[in-house]
């Protein structure tokens, strides 16, 4: 390395270093042509969408301007302020049982010996492989007027805030785990070493070490449960009842009233609690510290028998859980009449009797996870690589990475809407887009954007910006090293990025809600339709058929992932 330095003009050098490479006046003007690009997609089917949204809310539903009454009328109209109330309320409630689950969870996963934590790993995974529809339809087979254990909830009814609020546990369990288990695997043991010679007992380490080092985890946990609580769609609309909550207002303006001006409205309120969610988590962010030096010791759980049978006994109970929802839902979609008949059979999988559509919703979803994990892989890693490596103004790279950040803040019934509003106006070009599967891809891809991009940046920090001076003397061209050298080293994350949008595209429901036609309508809208229609059964087979594919693309990404690092990571293992 350091001879090919050696042969590389000080000047071409610091370039490299500053730029990826020298570059020429037109390569510039191609790498900014890229850049250009990205900021238009994103401003096309993000900023622009929103901008709309904003702009429709002060329109009544004649299209006259009426200013803020639509606001005024919001206020006025009690069954909407109680939404908010009971959006606040209930998700408020999600997190305070959510997060301290998940935090005993990946506590028992990180901090104890206990067996089989990586089949509680995955246990905890499974409502990610689902649309967040199905762990309400499970809760009526268990808990609705026929449900098995509907005893247990003592008269009380599933259909409202109790079911919601334990179908948005299922949901937004995993993600809480993800989050804590990363925060409690980076921990000192020489911290710990030290307060126990120190005389400390096991609740003052917790106290005085654990809970301060993972604070900021559990800040995040805290937001991300929120925001996902506060803006879903599914759960609420399969087994809210008379609850009202702000997404599903959202779709009884719209669909149900036709009323676009106050959907306008409920939309932005919607809007609020997820944007300041965001903001006071990434102000948390900021202020965390590296816990980790270069002279850290890594902690290992030391083996103690009572508290890992403790430990695997509450995994497993969770895990039982979530695994139990799961399995009603399985259970109830091959029954011939649920609760009379439980002969298994297939009919409720003959989708032709209970939706129009048939099987061609669930070929829908198949084509749209496709063309997401593809066009929103090559999009998504192809910006990244241009904003952390290519050649190009400072501040061009900070309005990228600003709009690349702004869909995590946008609820999917949010931003569908604001799609209505948008690619529906007659001055449009891209009016054509609207109804066609390219707006459901573009949409899911928008949508997702945010976690995706920051996984690629991740990526290629850890590349060092040798690889692109090395290339520069060596005269090769800048696309070629980015095809033969940066994508193989994060070919890992490439394929990440494109699990995360396949999945992600099969369970989505609130992104594209609103924007699909009889022709392209995906399965977990077919999901929803067949559940308000009353044919529960079939909605449960067409929610497996999702999960069941889900769950076998996670596989073939697995045993693809490990085939590949064996061919390309190779370097890693030396």
């Amino acid at each position: 390395m350091s001879a090919l330095r050696a042969n590389v003009p000080k000047s071409s050098f610091f370039a490299a270093r500053q730029t990826g490479r020298p570059v020429e006046r037109g390569e510039r003007w191609l790498f900014g042509l890229g850049m250009g690009g990205i900021a238009l997609f994103l401003a096309l089917f993000v900023l622009l969408p929103l901008c709309a949204l904003f702009l429709r809310s002060v329109y009544d539903r004649d299209g006259a301007f009426v200013g803020l009454a639509n606001f005024a009328a919001f206020l006025e109209t009690p069954t909407l302020v109680r939404s908010v109330v009971n959006s606040l309320t209930l998700s408020l409630l999600t997190t305070a049982i959510t997060v301290p689950l998940a935090f005993l969870y990946a506590f028992c996963l990180t901090r104890t010996a206990m067996a089989g934590k990586g089949v509680f790993r995955l246990l905890a995974q499974i409502p990610l492989l689902a649309p967040s529809l199905l762990p309400a339809i499970a809760l009526v087979y268990l808990f609705g007027n026929k449900g098995i254990l509907r005893g247990l909830l003592m008269g009380e009814s599933i259909y409202g805030p109790i079911g919601i609020v334990m179908g948005e546990v299922f949901y937004a369990f995993p993600h809480a785990v993800m989050i804590l288990t990363v925060a409690l695997s980076t921990s000192d043991a020489r911290l710990y070493e030290a307060a126990e010679a120190l005389g400390a007992g096991t609740w003052k380490r917790f106290v005085t070490i654990t809970l301060p080092g993972v604070r900021y985890g559990l800040i995040s946990a805290i937001f991300v449960v929120f925001t996902l609580v506060v803006t879903d769609f599914g759960v609420p609309k399969v087994i809210g009842g008379s609850t009202n909550m702000l997404a599903t207002d959202v779709y009884k303006q719209v669909v149900g009233l036709q009323n676009f001006g106050m959907g306008a409205v409920v939309g932005i309120v919607l809007l609020l609690p997820a944007v300041l969610a965001f903001v006071a988590d990434w102000f948390g962010q900021r202020r965390q510290m590296a816990l980790l030096s270069a002279r850290s010791v890594p902690f290992q759980p030391r083996l103690n028998p009572v508290g890992d049978r403790l430990a695997f006994l509450f995994c497993a109970l969770v895990g039982g859980l979530m695994l139990g929802m799961l399995g009603v839902a399985g259970f109830a979609s091959i029954v011939t009449f649920w609760p009379y008949n439980l002969t298994p059979t297939l009919a409720n999988y003959d989708f032709a009797q209970f939706d129009s559509a048939g099987w061609s919703s669930y070929a829908n979803s198949l084509i749209l996870a496709f063309w997401t994990a593809l066009a929103g892989t090559a999009i998504v890693f192809t910006g990244a690589w241009l904003v952390e490596r290519a050649p190009g103004r400072a501040a061009m790279k900070g309005i990228v990475r600003l709009m690349a950040i702004l869909p995590l803040a946008v609820p999917g019934m949010v931003l569908g809407l604001a799609y209505i509003f948008f690619f529906n106006a007659p001055w449009n070009p891209l009016g054509w887009l609207y109804h066609g599967m390219a707006i459901l891809v573009l949409s899911t891809v928008a949508h997702f954007y945010t976690v995706s991009h920051l996984t690629a940046v991740t990526a290629l920090k850890q590349l060092d910006a040798e690889f692109e001076a090395v290339s520069a003397s060596l005269k090769v061209p800048v696309w070629s090293t980015f095809l033969r050298v940066t994508v193989p080293l994060c070919l890992p994350a490439i394929l990440d990025i494109a699990i995360y949008f396949f999945v992600n595209a099969m369970t989505t429901v609130s992104a594209v809600v609103f924007l699909y036609a009889p022709e392209t309508k995906p399965a977990s809208v077919a999901v929803l339709n067949m559940d308000d229609a009353g044919e529960v059964a079939g909605a449960a087979a067409m929610a497996m058929m999702i999960v069941l594919t889900s769950a076998a693309v996670r596989v073939l990404h697995a045993l693809l992932s490990w085939a590949l690092q064996r061919r390309t990571q190779a370097w890693r293992r030396r």
